[in-house]
């Protein structure tokens, strides 16, 4: 509900942007000379520029909206500044320079935030515990919200497998939103067989995200076929479900907190023995309280993709829709990683993050 109406704002407010670009379009000096002569043909030319930009609708509408509201913003701030460097300096500019630079900071910004986007990062946490584990020490990769089809399809999916089997990975975790509403089954058909073989000491354990089982039906597959490639594939569906590994750690998937009957985590970890180190997967990171309040040792999430767009992220966090949007937290005895995510949701830009998969080791 939330989203919703964060997602009604951006379309009222990138309808907005339309009416003040085409307006400010037609104050670029070679648009006044047009209008002298014929001040319709300088409306034509002045929406020529927005409706470029509107074109990116046929990508999906969310960078649309997103691409129309930063070049907004670009305009009215320069704008702004431009207006008290006249009001302090007395002197008028002969040329439009602000609406050029509000063009090449758009281009700049999302630039970075197209970068960002496609390119993964590895970043690595050392965690310790008085637990024993088995051995020295346990790694854990972990990765969420590939969301295939925006900045990966099946081959740059795999790509970043092979990456992360450069890690020698002792178990890989998946927290969620592994596919979207618009991903391709060749697409997600590859990936599933790309993490089928990752070559790891204790397995590939997965959960699902609130983007797995699809919202609109608009892709060329069902859950169903989903989950059966996984398992096909020899990665573990973890649903309210815990796994025993080398008799001296858990690993616990929850299911995502849309799904009606989800577990409580007290209920989950009730069965579990303390003294061994659990680590949970929980696509959404909101259940921090709880989670601590559990005894359990490591929880692993995603689904904020780290802030995405900037301030995004934040703004979800003031309104209470996640604990936290990224990086770690302690609370009790129980360490919270939350991912950026490996790609992101619908939108090709990360101007608030950048994308990542997760090394955690695990040291007693």
């Amino acid at each position: 509900m939330m989203w919703a109406v964060i997602f009604i704002a951006m379309i009222i407010f990138a309808v907005v942007s339309v009416i003040y670009l085409v307006s400010r379009f037609h104050q670029f000096g070679f648009v006044k000379q047009i209008a002298e002569k014929h001040k319709v043909l300088s409306w034509f030319v002045a929406v020529i520029p927005v409706a470029l930009v509107a074109c990116s609708y046929f990508y999906n509408i969310s960078t649309m909206i997103v691409l129309m509201i930063h070049l907004f913003v670009a305009f009215l701030l320069c704008d702004i500044v431009f207006l008290l460097i006249r009001k302090i300096s007395g002197k008028e500019f002969r040329y439009d320079y602000q609406g050029g630079i509000a063009i090449l900071l758009t281009v700049l910004y999302l630039g970075v935030g197209w970068y960002n986007a496609h390119n993964v990062w590895q970043t690595d946490y050392t965690i310790h515990t008085d637990k024993d584990l088995g051995k020295d020490s346990v790694r854990v990769v972990g990765f969420a919200d590939s969301h295939l089809g925006i900045t990966l399809d099946g081959e740059k999916f795999s790509e970043q497998m092979k990456r992360i089997q450069q890690t020698n990975p002792d178990v890989v975790i998946i927290a969620g939103d592994f596919v979207d509403d618009y991903s391709d089954k060749d697409d997600m058909i590859a990936s599933c067989r790309a993490m089928g073989e990752l070559e790891t000491t204790y397995g590939v354990y997965f959960v699902l995200g609130n983007h797995d089982e699809g919202y609109f039906n608009r892709r060329n597959f069902t859950a169903q076929e989903l989950l059966d490639e996984l398992e096909k594939n020899h990665v573990t569906v973890l649903e309210d479900e815990s796994v025993l590994l080398n008799d001296s750690f858990y690993i616990v998937g929850r299911k995502d907190r849309s799904t009606p009957d989800r577990m409580d985590m007290e209920t989950l970890m009730s069965n579990l023995d303390k003294s061994k180190y659990a680590i949970v997967i929980d696509h959404q990171p909101n259940d921090y309280a709880a989670e601590a309040a559990s005894g359990a040792d490591l929880v692993f999430s995603g689904h904020t993709h780290g802030g995405h767009i900037f301030p995004a992220g934040w703004i979800g966090l003031a309104m209470g829709a996640n604990d936290r949007v990224y990086g770690t937290e302690i609370r009790e005895n129980t360490t919270f990683v939350v991912t950026s995510g490996i790609s992101g949701w619908a939108i090709p830009f990360k101007t608030g993050t950048f994308s990542e998969f997760v090394v955690l080791d695990i040291e007693k």
